[in-house]
């Protein structure tokens, strides 16, 4: 399967405002039983769509996923080559209709249940209101292993970055597509969206959201790969962050 665009519930006539965004990578058991939760949450909300980003998943996910493609229940994107979480993230929201986009993982682990309440946050239309709310996983039902691994990370992150953010793993976050697509893209990004959207002068918001243990399939991270790799990209974040200087404009008229 290639690239897909799919018109979203055509029959109701309501524009699109909020676009999910799902990065997958093998992740066949767990696409159609996610999917089935988003459209649940979001119904009563209404005007959404689904894009399921595929990074090169070899197993049964494209399979699985086709059939709902065909029903125009979602939109199905597939990168030619792997190229990781963040771009999976950024190919999506491109594509994306949506004014504002939710992101959450594909292993079944983030609550769809929650973005509404994400949603309400951002969407009011009210001066101050946060353009990113990032989720913060109170109950973590991960390996001990990986909840310390996690913690330490946000330590170290923490006193780098001074974002706020004590989460930063949380795949669920929701913000506004322009600001987004305003930020500068490398490789790791999606796992400091906070700072970034701060640095860019951004109101941010986090809120408590439910956390779920992986029933299906398995994890695709190690703890010491994502270690070393993170404290490079958090010291690129860093340089980032004190050489953005924000620049306010009037125009003569």
């Amino acid at each position: 399967m290639g690239w897909q665009t799919v018109s979203i519930y055509p029959e109701n006539g309501q524009p699109v405002r909020l676009s999910v965004v799902v990065p997958v990578f093998n992740e066949a058991e767990n696409v159609l039983p996610l999917l089935e939760e988003i459209e649940r949450a979001l119904t009563p909300v209404g005007g959404f769509e689904i894009i399921f980003v595929d990074d090169q998943s070899d197993d049964d996910t494209q399979a699985r996923l086709a059939p709902a493609v065909e029903a125009g229940r979602l939109r199905v994107l597939r990168h030619v080559r792997r190229s990781g979480q963040s771009a999976a993230v950024r190919s999506g929201v491109k594509a994306a209709r949506g004014e504002f986009v939710v992101t959450l993982d594909g292993d079944g682990q983030n609550d769809p249940a929650d973005i509404p309440a994400l949603f309400a946050l951002v969407s009011t239309g009210e001066a101050g209101a946060p353009v990113l709310v990032g989720g913060l996983r109170k109950k973590r039902q991960d390996t001990l292993s990986k909840r310390w691994a996690s913690k330490f990370a946000n330590a170290v992150r923490q006193s780098f970055l001074q974002d706020g953010c004590t989460d930063s793993g949380c795949g669920l976050k929701l913000f506004r597509r322009d600001a987004f697509l305003d930020l500068p893209f490398f490789g790791a990004m999606h796992r400091f969206l906070p700072a970034l959207f701060r640095a860019h002068g951004h109101p941010v918001a986090y809120v408590p959201v439910n956390h779920r243990p992986r029933e299906r399939g398995v994890s695709k991270y190690n703890n010491w790969r994502r270690g070393l790799i993170g404290v490079v990209d958090l010291l690129g974040v860093y340089w980032l962050k004190r050489r953005t200087k924000l620049s306010p404009v009037s125009e003569r008229l």
